[in-house]
């Protein structure tokens, strides 16, 4: 049953058209061959009828997509299976056209299409202007899109015009596709949250008995914060007893984007002989997907746990309070909505700078830059990115940004 499910919404191979075939000939029905490919019959079917090589009068020519129910037809093929592979008489001579399912020719025929499905849009300049003129003429006109694509031959699918006129490649407007403001556009795709599995034996009550029974009182609190949706992102981390706050870009707000960086922040910290473990040994963090690789957080390189991994509990962001609030300060100086997509990881390093150059009266005048220096050393700060920023030159607004990005 597990080897039917896996092969469900998958396009079909060359050995499984084979298979069809093969299937075919021995007079097996679509409903037999759905099963033992692990398909819907009604895709066996669709599969055979798109794929139909005619014989007629000695001479083969492949149709795509042809009509059962053309004439000089043999009362057979106007229905299940449609084709003359199961018939005893394939081989001898009829007085009607035979048509044939051919594993290789239905192959080619799927590898073409799916080639020029991937190149774009299939026109030059001037048969794209001629395209555009007649469909959206026509919409204007009041005509439906279907009516359109089977009067002439554009050259482009009932999709392929909804994608145009999403993107702006024609001009036609909205209102001109009746099904386009009469339907609701789909929800966006929910996002990535960490897999149960990887959040046994470290859930938040799992941390706060960590915390009791080792007496610990400080730690890391990881997150990330996202610019433009679906654009690059900054992992950050607050060492919570100081509120020294890195940040590192990420080229997308996903887990393999995350641990990469993971693993270069622990070979920047070996060349300066300290270990990720050692300065993190106990992080916090949410449920987002992106810190779904458990493993290349908490192992070093060679697989040995040297640091524990914790998560909140699901839109408990209270939990992590610290890096919460730490990153009004970054917000300070990038507003939300400015895309990250123009930074470098100069350009994060630098804010974070100024972030961890600010003052904090909770710790008596002492900014998170000196604390986390006296404690770990300016090495392991460089390491993190991070560099003094002398008081008088402090920026906290989005002057800064303005200033890295005219550079």
């Amino acid at each position: 049953m597990s080897d039917i499910v896996s092969k469900k919404n998958k396009h079909l191979t060359l050995d499984e058209r084979i298979e069809i075939e093969q299937c075919l000939n021995r007079k097996i029905s679509f409903k037999g061959i759905g099963k033992l490919l692990g398909k819907d019959q009604t895709t066996i079917s669709k599969e055979v009828k798109k794929h139909l090589e005619i014989l007629d009068d000695g001479v083969t020519r492949i149709v795509s997509g042809s009509n059962p129910r053309d004439q000089n037809i043999c009362p057979c093929l106007l229905k299940a299976p449609f084709v003359c592979n199961p018939c005893d008489k394939r081989h001898t001579r009829c007085k009607f056209r035979k048509q044939f399912y051919r594993a290789k020719t239905a192959q080619r025929d799927y590898e073409k299409l799916l080639k020029e499905s991937r190149e774009g849009i299939p026109l030059n300049k001037e048969e794209f202007y001629e395209y555009d003129r007649i469909l959206s003429g026509k919409l204007k006109d009041g005509q439906h899109l279907y009516h359109i694509m089977k009067t002439y031959d554009l050259g482009r699918s009932k999709s392929s015009a909804y994608r145009d006129l999403h993107r702006g490649y024609i001009s036609a407007e909205p209102l001109d596709f009746p099904r386009v403001v009469k339907f609701k556009a789909r929800a966006p795709k929910r996002e990535s949250y960490v897999p149960k599995a990887a959040k046994v034996g470290r859930t938040y009550e799992d941390f706060l008995t960590y915390v009791d029974e080792n007496d610990v009182s400080t730690w890391v609190e990881m997150d990330t914060v996202i610019g433009r949706v679906g654009g690059k992102a900054i992992m950050t981390m607050d060492f919570t007893f100081c509120n020294f706050m890195p940040g590192f870009l990420l080229d997308s707000k996903s887990s393999a984007a995350l641990s990469g960086k993971v693993a270069e922040l622990k070979s920047s910290l070996a060349g300066i002989g300290v270990s990720f473990g050692d300065i993190i040994p106990l992080a916090l963090t949410d449920n987002g997907g992106e810190f779904a690789d458990v493993l290349t957080i908490e192992n070093n390189a060679d697989g040995e746990k040297e640091a524990s991994l914790y998560f909140c509990d699901p839109y408990r962001s209270c939990q992590k309070s610290k890096v919460e609030k730490n990153h009004t300060l970054f917000r300070d100086i990038v507003p939300r909505g400015t895309s990250f997509d123009g930074f470098s990881q100069q350009t994060v390093n630098l804010i974070f700078s100024h972030v961890n150059g600010v003052k904090r009266k909770r710790f008596g005048g002492k900014s998170p830059y000196e604390i986390f220096v006296f404690m770990y050393g300016a090495a392991v700060a460089a390491a993190l990115g991070i560099e003094y920023i002398p008081p008088d030159q402090v920026i906290q607004s989005p002057k800064l940004l303005k200033n890295l990005l005219s550079k």
